[in-house]
């Protein structure tokens, strides 16, 4: 990570004046008291009451709250590379602050500093005044806390200056979709395939645990000062090494995401030009091989981006992008009359571990509803609100396994657009709607695994941006090779659902429920915890172990 944003560091120069404005209008005249930066995991000048070792906000990694927020507003765009904030700067404005810009200064120049706060560095963040405004200062809009913890005490908030600034309903609500509705969508016909029409069920029950467990990690958070996201949680549960653990779950599933979309991006260029090949060297690349290159080579300046709000304002678009793939699909089957005399089976418990982990894909969106719930104006609203997100998501789910499997029956491929005719319009409109998609959500997921390793980079190269684009880089460039060495979409996608997924959404949020909250809850939660941690546990072993053994046979 790069060391300050006077030293042209990874985001834009005027922003860190908007911070310091802040200060110097915050109620303590200037100190920072922990709400400053909902973005920073790591502020060093937090209220008296937080500014100890056992803070919350830490620990690595500490841009994680900043990184995720990219996924839950759109922010207003502003293009800018590595090292390069004179475009940046253009953009940048006090009132159009928002995910990335405002508290990012705050993030970095912490990133450079011990984990654990110093009493010098409180001195000299107090002191920091602004130099030059290019806009006269605001005060910020402050509000207070509408959350309580558990036992009943007001607590201190430390999200009083949410994303973008603040989310009302029916952003959280678009935002809730927006994370739900992905790449998963394009398997539901193949799950059905894989498990039967009884396997539908599997789809309903996880869309309830899901919900369920997304209120857990609600009073997670209501439980202490502090608590912001889903590796906080994990630290007021499990200590350090339940914050370092979620975390590397975490970024294992965005990584194993940016895996699947060049898989994806693959087979779909390849349905579209199956004849596409290149020689070079003596050595032959097919159209799989060629389209997951130049996919690469595409996504990789992206990754690069100073500043990730283009991308975000782009790829809020994503919940359009998957109702038009889906009205495509019913039109080939009711306007172009494909057809739909597939009747299916009734259930193939054979292959029906690999519809678990595909059904369970379907709910990964655990990760990000912390950052959505601590950025609500009105957080009383969370539990609808996330109950109408999965309720239209699992219907839309459901409505595409149905309308896929008895389309394509038996012959249902891991990606529906694949059995689409290809000399059909509405074929075309499927195909490239999938194709673009992924183009402006592989930098924003894989942005958060970049950022956390930039994190460990000396304090002493922080102001040299090769190793942040080195670090970019290279992550691209091993999606892509994992890509090529296991080139099966469904089952990595049935993989990811299993091993990471299940941990994520079922397990992991009934874990720290019952550790922070012992004590304070019924034997009817703490049964339903149980029960939902068996599951989990049973689904994820039996998903991941078939997923791994078709991916082994189909390599052989």
């Amino acid at each position: 990570m790069n060391n300050s944003v006077s030293e042209n560091s990874f985001y834009i120069e005027s922003e860190e004046e908007d911070v310091e404005n802040d200060e110097k209008y915050s109620p303590k005249g200037g100190e920072d008291d922990g709400n400053e930066s909902d973005y920073s995991e790591s502020s060093s000048v937090d209220s008296p009451h937080e500014n100890r070792p056992s803070s919350f906000n830490t620990s690595w990694p500490q841009s994680y709250r900043q990184s995720i927020d990219m996924y839950s507003s759109v922010q207003s765009p502003s293009i800018g590379f590595l090292g390069t904030p004179s475009l940046g700067r253009l953009g940048s404005s006090f009132l159009s602050s928002s995910l990335t810009r405002r508290h990012t200064p705050e993030v970095l120049s912490n990133l450079i500093k011990p984990l654990l706060p110093t009493h010098l560095d409180q001195q000299q963040e107090q002191q920091r005044q602004p130099s030059s405004h290019s806009i006269p200062p605001t005060p910020p809009t402050r509000r207070p806390s509408l959350r309580k913890p558990y036992d009943g005490k007001p607590s201190k908030a430390s999200h009083e200056l949410p994303i973008s600034p603040q989310s009302t309903s029916p952003q959280a609500l678009l935002n809730g979709i927006n994370v739900l509705c992905g790449v998963g969508l394009l398997s539901t016909p193949y799950a059905a395939k894989e498990g039967g029409w009884l396997g539908l069920l599997i789809l309903l029950i996880f869309a309830v645990l899901s919900w369920y467990t997304g209120i857990l990690l609600r009073d997670c958070l209501d439980s202490a000062p502090g608590l912001e996201t889903y590796p906080d949680i994990g630290q007021a549960a499990f200590g350090s090494i339940g914050r370092f653990a979620i975390s590397i779950i975490l970024y294992a599933e965005l990584y194993a995401c940016c895996v699947d979309y060049i898989i994806l991006e693959s087979d779909n260029l390849s349905s579209l030009f199956p004849n596409a090949h290149i020689s070079f060297g003596g050595v032959q690349l097919n159209s799989h091989y060629l389209f997951a290159l130049m996919t690469t080579l595409a996504v990789l300046p992206t990754c690069w981006l100073r500043d990730m709000s283009v991308l975000s304002y782009i790829s809020a678009g994503g919940v359009i992008a998957s109702i038009l793939v889906v009205l495509c699909l019913f039109w080939i089957g009711l306007v172009d009359n494909v057809g739909f005399q597939n009747k299916g089976t009734t259930l193939n418990l054979t292959n029906l571990p690999v519809a678990i982990g595909l059904y369970g894909y379907c709910y990964s969106g655990h990760a990000v509803f912390p950052n959505i719930y601590t950025s609500m104006q009105k957080p009383s609203a969370y539990p609808s609100i996330l109950l109408v997100c999965f309720g239209l998501c699992t219907a839309l789910y459901a409505g595409t396994a149905v309308m896929g499997y008895t389309m394509f029956g038996e012959s249902t491929a891991s990606q529906f657009t694949l059995n689409m005719p290809n000399d059909l319009v509405a074929s075309k409109i499927a195909v490239w709607t999938t194709v673009v998609n992924p183009f402006t959500k592989y930098a924003l997921t894989l942005s958060p695994v970049a950022m956390s390793l930039e994190e460990l980079i000396p304090s002493n190269h922080m102001k040299s941006h090769i190793y942040a684009i080195l670090i970019r880089t290279g992550l691209v460039i091993s999606t892509l090779v994992v890509a090529l060495s296991i080139p099966f979409f469904g089952l990595v996608l049935a993989l990811i659902g299993s091993l990471l997924t299940m941990l994520v959404t079922l397990i992991l949020p009934c874990a720290c429920f019952l550790s922070i909250l012992r004590g304070k809850i019924s034997r009817l939660q703490v049964s339903s915890c149980i029960l939902i941690i068996a599951i989990g546990v049973v689904s994820s072993a039996i998903g991941t172990y078939s997923a791994l053994s078709r991916i082994v046979e189909n390599l052989r």
